[in-house]
């Protein structure tokens, strides 16, 4: 009841720039005042509609830290110099050079007078054609403001990009005529114009306009540059393109002292000259740029494949079985880790004899080892155990992510990969302080690796079926769409984003994205929009990145060969597995024999010490024999079957308990035998009974000993039960994923970007309200009542004493009208609002604040001032 009469009051207002907008319509408010233009960016923002700020907000969310109380304080952060930095590093190149060309440009400057700058005197109906829409997003990223005839450059923009001697310009231009004289004594001046065939003038300020008019006048210019010799042409031709500053000396050649006289080079310091900007671009014939790319460059085929490329299904074929592999590697990884990884580092991350270690156990190089290492980590599957001696270890995840079938476990690492912003080409590299950056450290984080891996992608995509990019046109088209953000190497092999690119490319070879270069089926999948539209990767819920998974794994799941539940055993005492095993086959075969080679098959081999592993597992010779037996699809070779029964027959002859450690066993001979070896010497056994040795080293040592000279010793328990060994799976506490560290704020989302325009609407309202003025007071009148008046003229909200507050908002909740408040939370956070009274007693007041969106109490003690708001103009 309260909330619909404040909105009945309200509704009786006009849009003045700060009442509510209608459901169906944005809130919009003309240009300036009574139809001028806009003075301010503030008032530029003010004219356009809630798609607009929409627009602004969502491509530069660093605006929104914390959400701006109102317009104009969200134009003074889009104007700060952070801001602008970020806005300009994501601009393309040819917008990036539209506001360059701005830059130097005379301000404000006409669309026309914009469009001459980039095509020059000839045009260009690319750039014609393209030029609209770059203005058009400078516009909606707040860098440019006003209407076409009036386009301002934000003035911290302007800064940046304008030419100067510290910063040039990277158009190559130097400073105007008039930023160039600036400071030249008025006879010098005359002298300049005399030499140029000018009249003389009376002032300086006319002496600089009639100069400026010479160099911006076409047809006199290249009269004046026809009587120049043609060494000072030569002299200008260095100078036209950039940089436009030269060093002379105190006795100029004569050339030079040509260009002098007449203007044409204009004194920069004691010992440098530069080239006025309005005689460059005569000579540059208008243009602003040397090359201006209106267009970006096209992504090309691999010069192998430009005409008929790898036919798709051989490229689907190719990345399967690397994404087979994948999955490989990383169960031989976690399984080489399984009983407890390598040590954390004091500092974080892994040593590089950890890494060298992991290498040789993956049979990959050390980059290739990092690569699968923080793959594993950024998927949540590996991390530190988090103990005294803390080591790293498969995670619980691990073991769910092994029950998952093998499309979707691929999908989840591809998804991990896509997202993440550890970066595994760094390591081995030196940070900015000369420490070696290690696997696993805390300093891999790139904010610019999943924005370059998608886009990377999304290139690809753009290719035929089959068709692999050609790399240096890729890292063109990369360098075309941000060229600021390798500003400091652009176009060097050591740019960050030219390494993370090529990067991108070798990883998603080896994890299966691509096969041979080209885009793989399954990875269009994991990049194709869902039934709602097309998906933006900064944008990507976790919903969205598991549907996404999800449409990928369905994808490759028909490429991925079927489990097998057979091997083939051949008489040299060698397995062949011709394709993936099940896992219950694969895990016991891992640990009755050693793996000798891989590929599309793999071969394993049966030895005594691996049949002995078997054994010591819990494994009986009969099992081993009805394991091959069911498992073979050819029969079990004589050679093999007395391999295990011979290693059976000695296993567990032999007894090794704590005595320290002690051997027992019921053939006496076989005692003799160990004594008589030099080999146990080591291990300083004495006979404490016909059957029984004691021995010094402990019951580990003693076993691998006796291993060593050819016993198969078992070992027994205080009972006397043999001890069944089987490895100790080692796992951390759960542990989550580690988050991405985004470059930059993260991009909000729609909901977000809705509540935090209404929230900017009703915060301007509350500042740009239009409200009564206070009578000035006559005679003898109070001197509050003068301050407050003083204070509504100047308009901001005067203060009012407590008797005039009460009576204000009295008055208004009687007639049902708005008030304009200052109120003070009891933070001590001052703010303005209006409100619309419905209620005032016990002292405060309840009302519908046209701020807040909402019906709210207020204490009138913390109200200090109110002022009615003016009647409708019509």
């Amino acid at each position: 009841m309260a909330r619909g009469r404040g909105q009945s009051a309200f509704q009786g207002l006009t849009w003045n720039g700060w009442g509510p907008a209608k459901p169906d319509q944005e809130a919009h408010v003309p240009e300036g005042t009574g139809g001028t233009p806009p003075r301010t960016l503030a008032e530029a923002l003010r004219a356009q509609g809630d798609g607009s700020l929409v627009a602004l907000l969502r491509a530069r969310p660093d605006l929104l830290s914390p959400v701006p109380s109102d317009l104009s304080q969200l134009a003074t952060r889009a104007g700060t110099r952070a801001s602008v930095v970020r806005a300009l590093e994501r601009l393309d190149r040819f917008t990036l050079q539209t506001a360059e060309a701005l830059a130097v440009a005379a301000e404000p400057a006409p669309y026309e007078a914009l469009r001459a700058l980039l095509t020059g005197d000839e045009g260009d109906p690319e750039i014609e054609a393209a030029l609209p829409r770059a203005v058009a997003t400078l516009r909606d990223r707040a860098l440019i403001w006003g209407a076409d005839d009036r386009l301002r450059l934000v003035r911290t923009a302007r800064e940046l990009l304008a030419p100067s001697p510290a910063h040039p310009s990277p158009t190559g231009l130097g400073p105007t005529v008039a930023e160039a004289t600036a400071g030249m004594s008025p006879g010098r001046l005359q002298e300049i114009l005399t030499a140029a065939g000018l009249p003389s003038t009376h002032d300086p300020v006319s002496a600089v306009a009639s100069l400026t008019a010479l160099f911006t006048d076409r047809t006199r210019m290249a009269a004046l540059l026809d009587t120049a010799p043609v060494e000072a042409l030569s002299v200008l031709d260095r100078l036209v393109w950039g940089p436009p500053y030269g060093e002379v000396t105190s006795s100029p050649t004569p050339p030079v002292q040509w260009l002098r006289d007449r203007g044409l080079l204009l004194p920069a310091t004691t010992r440098t000259v530069v080239l006025p900007r309005e005689a460059a671009l005569h000579l540059r014939a208008g243009r602003a740029h040397r090359t201006p790319e209106p267009v970006a460059p096209g992504v090309a085929p691999r010069a192998s494949d430009a005409s008929t490329g790898a036919r798709p299904q051989v490229v689907d074929n190719t990345a399967a079985g690397q994404a087979y592999t994948t999955l490989a590697t990383i169960e031989e990884l976690a399984k080489d880790w399984n009983e407890g990884g390598p040590n954390v580092l004091r500092a974080g991350g892994l040593s590089v004899r950890d890494l060298k270690r992991t290498a040789t156990a993956l049979d990959v190089a050390e980059p290739v080892a990092a690569f699968w290492v923080e793959l594993a980590y950024a998927a949540g599957l590996l991390a530190a155990d988090g103990e005294a001696d803390e080591r790293y270890a498969p995670t619980p995840a691990y073991d769910d992510w092994q029950e998952l079938p093998a499309p979707e476990r691929w999908a989840r690492l591809a998804t991990a990969w896509l997202t993440a912003t550890r970066t595994a080409g760094l390591v081995g590299s030196q940070d900015s302080k000369g420490r070696t950056l290690a696997a696993l450290g805390p300093d891999l984080d790139r904010g610019a690796a999943p924005e370059v891996r998608r886009r990377i992608l999304d290139l690809l995509a753009t290719l035929p079926e089959g068709t692999a990019p050609d790399p240096e046109s890729l890292l063109a088209r990369l360098r075309w769409e941000r060229p600021l953000r390798g500003a400091s190497g652009a176009g060097r092999a050591d740019d960050l984003r030219t390494r993370l690119a090529a990067w991108t490319l070798n990883e998603a070879e080896m994890l299966g994205i691509t096969g041979r270069g080209a885009l793989s089926s399954h990875a269009r999948a994991l990049l194709a929009p869902d039934d709602a539209g097309t998906p933006d990767e900064d944008t990507l819920t976790p919903g969205e990145l598991a549907a996404a998974g999800r449409r990928a794994a369905r994808a490759l799941a028909p490429l991925l060969p079927e489990p097998l539940d057979h091997v083939l055993l051949q008489a040299d005492l060698t397995a062949v597995a011709p394709g993936p095993l099940l896992r219950p086959l694969a895990e016991l075969l891992a640990i009755a024999a050693d793996v000798e080679s891989k590929g599309g098959a793999t071969v394993y081999r049966f030895t005594p010490g691996s049949v002995r592993r078997a054994l010591d597992a819990g494994q009986s010779a009969s099992d081993l024999h009805d394991f091959l037996r069911n498992h073979s699809r050819t029969p079990v070779p004589q050679p093999l079957a007395y391999l295990i029964d011979d290693v059976a027959r000695k296993h567990g002859h032999l007894r090794v308990g704590a005595a320290s450690a002690y051997v027992r066993c019921d053939d006496e001979a076989v005692l003799d035998e160990i004594l008589a070896d030099k080999r146990s010497q080591g291990l300083r056994l004495r006979r404490l009974a016909p059957t029984v040795l004691a021995a010094h080293a402990d019951a580990v040592t003693l076993l691998d000993g006796l291993r060593v000279m050819g016993f198969a010793p078992a070992a027994e328990s205080a009972e006397g039960d043999v001890m069944i060994t089987r490895a100790h799976a080692h796992r951390t506490p759960p542990r989550t994923a580690p988050a991405p560290v985004p470059d930059g704020p993260p991009t909000p989302d729609t909901a977000l970007l809705s509540a935090a325009v209404r929230a900017i609407r009703a915060g301007d309202l509350a500042a740009t309200v239009v409200h009564k003025p206070v009578p000035e007071p006559s005679g003898s009148g109070s001197a509050a009542l003068a301050s407050a008046a003083a204070a509504s003229r100047n308009g901001a909200l005067p203060r009012t004493t407590s008797a005039e507050t009460l009576a204000t908002v009295q008055a208004a909740a009687m007639t049902g009208s708005a008030v304009w408040i200052g109120y003070v939370n009891a933070d001590g956070a001052a703010s303005q609002r209006v409100i619309a009274p419905v209620r005032v007693e016990g002292g405060y007041v309840t009302g519908y604040d046209h701020t807040a969106d909402e019906v709210r109490t207020y204490p009138l003690h913390r109200i200090t001032g109110v002022a009615e708001l003016a009647d409708d103009p019509a």
